[in-house]
This record gives C-alpha cells, structure tokens and sequence, in this order.
C-alpha cells in the first residue's frame, strides 16, 4: 500500500510545480495526479453560481468584481474550517489573508490537507460550512485583493 505521508509529500512538491499529470506505479499499485491551472479573478460572477450546490452571496457592495480572487477546492473531500473539532477557525470573514496562510483543510481519504491563500485580501466570504462534502473546483472562499 502506497503511505498516505509519500502521498501528501507527493503532493506538496507538486503544487509548487509545473507538473500537470503525475503517474506513479509501484509494487503493483498506481497513483496518478493530475493539476489543473489556477483561475484568477477574471473568472465571471456568472460562472461561479452555476457551481452545484452553491449560493454565493454578492461581495460587500464597495468591492468591484475584478478584485476577487476564488479560492477552490483542489480535491473531493470534507471541508473543515478549524484544525479540530472546538478549536477556532483557521480566518473568519473580514480576516487579511497573505500567500502560504492556512485557510481550512480538506479531509480525503484519512489524509488532512491544508488548503493554503495564494494571493493577499480580506476574506469577503466563505462559501461552505464546516464538515461538508466539496467537490474538485468548488469555490471555497471568495478574497478581496483590493485591500
């Protein structure tokens, strides 16, 4: 069996990567990986309310479209908002956020990943509630970049 520690290692290296596809055999299993490029802020408010299971709420009105940022679940999994059960949220709405700041994690398969920013903002909005199901590409958390 492949250790879940090679796999979050795995994974670590490739978000600061330029892999795309990753495909991995060993001793008669397989892991495969595949990234998907980010998407920055011009993606339109239009787009983002087609998502399943998503009712986003407009920023604050003073904040322009083009200054947020969305933040999107990079796999399937649970979404928690604090490191365990009674602790504090990672950030709450209104929090400056800076590139590396734990947002939340997302649990798959017995693994707990961190889901870092990667872009300095206020947290406008979060989208999901503590310990619900998300899926690849979900919008997570709306930051504004205009701060």
């Amino acid at each position: 069996m492949i250790d879940k520690e090679f796999i979050k290692e795995i994974i670590h290296l490739i978000k600061g990567s330029n892999i795309k596809v990753l495909k991995l055999e060993r001793e008669g299993e397989s892991l495969y990986i595949e990234t998907k490029e980010k998407e920055t802020a011009t993606e339109t408010r239009e787009e983002v309310k087609e998502t399943p299971h998503q009712e986003i709420m407009p920023p604050s009105e003073d904040v322009k479209e083009e200054h947020i940022h969305i933040i999107k679940s990079p796999l399937v999994g649970t979404f928690y908002r604090s490191p365990s059960p009674g602790a504090p949220p990672f950030v709450e709405v209104g929090d400056i956020v800076s590139p590396g700041q734990i947002l939340c994690i997302i649990e798959a398969l017995k693994v707990m990943n961190e889901i870092e920013c990667d872009v300095r903002g206020k947290v406008e909005k979060i989208l999901v509630e503590n310990g619900e199901k998300v899926e690849y590409g979900q919008p997570l958390f709306l930051i504004n970049t205009k701060i």
